[in-house]
């Protein structure tokens, strides 16, 4: 079993930038893959971020240039840097454990609370 805990969400005015962090505890030795997602009201949860224990990683289109995932696998924590946010990134971003670099679900499927990004002026 694993515990995620993410932190860093907040109010920000576009452009502007935030860090996440998402703490795991557990049984987390054996999860390779760790994974932001995000989930906009009315819409569906989409990967935002997805980083290996080797450091590979995979980005959505939207983010690709403005966000970057990064794990320090001696904390077993992931970051997940924000810059240049916009309004349409507005929404709960979740901290996974065990999904595959491409979100496939092949069992091992855990998830924090959330943690609440608002992009407004």
């Amino acid at each position: 079993q694993a515990h995620l805990v993410e932190s860093g969400g907040g109010l920000v005015q576009p452009g502007g930038s935030l860090r996440l962090s998402c703490a795991a505890s557990g049984t987390i030795s054996s999860i390779k893959v760790m994974s932001w997602y995000r989930q906009a009201p009315g819409k569906e949860r989409e990967l935002v971020a997805a980083i290996t224990s080797g450091g590979s990683t995979n980005y959505a289109d939207s983010v690709m240039g403005r966000f970057t995932i990064s794990r320090d696998n001696a904390k077993s924590t992931v970051y997940l840097q924000m810059n240049s946010l916009k309004p349409e990134d507005t929404a709960v971003y979740y901290c996974n454990a065990g999904r595959s670099l491409t979100g496939n679900n092949y069992g091992i499927d855990y998830w924090g609370q959330g943690t609440q990004v608002t992009v407004s002026s």
